[in-house]
């Protein structure tokens, strides 16, 4: 339920904080950088002084990173624009999968690459309530603290322009809001592996019902992402059990076509506009 909350959360904002219908916690490099990270201690067993928050820490360390790499590479003295976020985000994404690739190819041992394969597709069989109030007093904290912004993400979603007209500075902002972005999708990739089309559908759904406001979506989405992952998450270990499936193969055969189906509709339009 948290993680399904918080990627919800985080895919409102970082929809509204590039103006992209199609951005998410994986457009930005920040899902695979925690992967990467998550992945090099489990294969090379580093951290190991940390034990059951090793893996947690690689993820952390790798999506901070990755958010620094995007960051720094996308603005240009100080302005961080939102076409030159997006278009570094996914170079970079692309650029730290084919580094998770390598790091996987090059396991010791076949059972340690079974273990990375299936976590990097999203899964909470390792997942233990030792690490539950880190997770709940990350997500808990950073929805709230994102819900507050919900006025400057209006404006931010009209434009720069717009925004600095209003006395809103949407750089400042936008780093702001990238680093909690950040924050919150290394918690959750520890936990659970990377999990695709939640912060990607489930915006567009809650805006459907009850507009674009981001008060009311960032009240309403994470509520109608946990219940969704919850739901996920049943089916994945009661389908073919006693075998799991990959949370993020069922959540990609939902997603794409309910994205399908709204990016038909004549009445939706992607962004709330």
């Amino acid at each position: 339920a948290l993680v399904g909350a918080g990627l919800s959360a985080v895919g409102v904002v970082i929809q509204a904080m590039v103006r992209n219908a199609l951005a998410d916690p994986f457009v930005l490099g920040i899902s695979s950088g925690a992967s990467v990270g998550a992945v090099s201690v489990t294969v090379t067993g580093g951290l190991a002084g940390l034990g059951i928050y090793a893996v947690s820490t690689g993820a952390f360390a790798g999506a901070l990173l990755a958010a620094a790499l995007v960051y720094l590479a996308s603005s240009r003295g100080g302005a961080l624009s939102p076409l030159r976020l997006v278009l570094t985000g996914v170079t970079v994404s692309f650029g730290l999968q084919a580094v998770m690739s390598v790091i996987i190819y090059l396991a010791p041992n076949s059972e340690a690459t079974s273990t990375v394969l299936y976590w990097t597709m999203g899964s909470f069989g390792a997942a233990s309530w030792a690490a539950l109030p880190v997770v709940a007093t990350v997500v808990t904290l950073g929805a709230v603290l994102l819900h507050r912004r919900s006025r400057t993400l209006d404006v931010l979603a009209l434009g720069d322009e717009t925004a600095a007209s209003l006395g809103v500075g949407p750089d400042r902002h936008r780093r702001l809001l990238l680093v909690l972005a950040s924050l919150m999708t290394g918690v959750m990739v520890a936990v659970s592996g990377a999990i695709s089309f939640v912060g990607l559908v489930m915006p567009h759904l809650v805006r459907l019902v009850v507009g674009a406001g981001h008060a009311r979506v960032l009240a309403i989405a994470p509520l109608a992402g946990a219940l969704f992952m919850v739901w996920v998450d049943l089916i994945a270990r009661t389908l073919v059990a006693p075998r799991e499936l990959p949370l993020g193969a069922i959540t990609a055969l939902i997603g794409v076509p309910v994205f399908i189906v709204l990016m038909r509709r004549k009445s939706y339009v992607f962004g709330g506009r």
